[in-house]
């Protein structure tokens, strides 16, 4: 019996101990899991009644991180985070600056929340153009100069922002005016799947967490479906890329997402060993002298024709992709009032930049596809 009564006593006793491990169990397990998997310039922790995102590479070399409180209805925000920017979700309204935050919108089928945007003649988008069409958009004037007056008025819930740097006096003091900016960082992404997840910021925004996750889930999928195809190419075509402005020729540099697109979709870019994430600048000689045998030759997109080229510079004709007729532009598919669709849609759509190089690489590849974005210029 005094054994018995032994027994029982250390498990009444070890009964505490043992719950208590078994609730930090449970906090380990319930521990948010960052939603993002592609893009390093942000995050999304979600928790009972609030998430929080956090952008941490709004520019390049940014030394700082701008967190922000998605509160719920009914949501209780930790005293411990209330030193950051909340905001209430899901939102009604919505100002955007750059059209890359269009598509997004758009996908999410929240695109007629959108209240103002700066330089409306770059929207290429048919449903917001519009809406801009019926004066449900207003002008915001430039971006680096938005017009205070106008969005005061406004009041909308949020304004998507961005900065090429740490110096954004128009950002700081719309702030200062009680507005609430939220910093996008989607240009500064350096892979092409990073930059379509930030859909899932406009996503959480909205409350549409799951519709954001399953859109870019089929992004994903499509994408790399094609870059498994890509696989079996059997040939490396050389690739010149860019043109002349003013007197210099621009073209991407090595790391950038758009060579990282060549190079994924089995092209040989001839400048792919360079570094960096922007634009090389470079003298008409030392181009023509590397790339003057090149396959093909994809444009910036300022030419509709090779007449066109060669009216501009008639030394395009040096070209051995220039000769053959083998010069790609991205320019054909254009907004009413003159918005290259390429700039706005396709960091949002990688997967179709994909399919559309592919098929210009390798047309044997992908049959019956026509690309979307790209056209050989006549």
């Amino acid at each position: 019996m005094a054994r018995f009564l032994k027994i029982i006593l250390l498990v009444v006793l070890a009964f505490p101990f043992l719950q208590c491990k078994k609730e930090v169990d449970q906090q380990k397990n319930n521990i948010p899991k960052n939603e993002i998997h592609y893009a390093k310039g942000f995050s999304i922790l979600n928790h009972e009644g609030y998430s929080v995102i956090t952008v941490s590479n709004p520019w390049p070399k940014a030394n700082k991180s701008y967190t922000y409180i998605l509160k719920e209805k009914n949501g209780i925000v930790p005293d411990s985070l209330k030193q950051f920017l909340v905001i209430l979700v899901p939102i009604k309204n919505i100002v955007v600056t750059s059209t890359t935050h269009i598509p997004s919108l758009e996908m999410l089928g929240v695109e007629k929340t959108l209240v103002g945007f700066p330089n409306l003649n770059y929207i290429s988008s048919e449903k917001v153009r519009s809406l801009i069409d019926a004066k449900k958009v207003k002008e915001l004037g430039a971006n680096q100069a938005l017009n205070t007056e106008v969005l005061i008025d406004l009041q909308p819930d949020v304004i998507i922002g961005y900065g090429l740097d740490n110096n954004n006096p128009t950002l700081d003091n719309l702030l200062k005016n009680g507005l609430k900016v939220l910093l996008n960082g989607d240009w500064n992404e350096q892979s092409p799947l990073g930059k379509a997840e930030w859909i899932k910021f406009f996503g959480a925004l909205y409350g549409k967490q799951e519709l954001a996750n399953s859109l870019f889930y089929k992004i994903e999928k499509d994408y790399l479906h094609t870059l498994e195809i890509a696989k079996r190419a059997s040939s490396h075509p050389t690739i010149l890329a860019g043109d002349m402005y003013e007197d210099k020729w621009y073209l991407p540099q090595g790391t950038s997402w758009g060579c990282q697109l060549l190079k994924e979709a089995q092209g040989n870019y001839l400048w792919a060993k360079t570094k960096g994430t922007g634009s090389l600048s470079l003298s008409f000689e030392t181009v023509l002298e590397k790339g003057k045998n090149a396959n093909l030759w994809i444009t910036s997109g300022q030419f509709g024709s090779l007449q066109e080229m060669l009216d501009t510079n008639p030394h395009y004709a040096q070209f051995k992709a220039f000769q053959n007729k083998n010069v790609f532009s991205f320019s054909g598919r254009k907004g009413k009032t003159g918005g290259v669709l390429y700039y706005e849609l396709a960091p949002n759509r990688p997967d179709i930049v994909l399919k559309d190089i592919v098929k210009i690489l390798h047309p044997e590849l992908l049959t019956g596809y026509k690309p979307f974005f790209f056209e050989k210029l006549k």
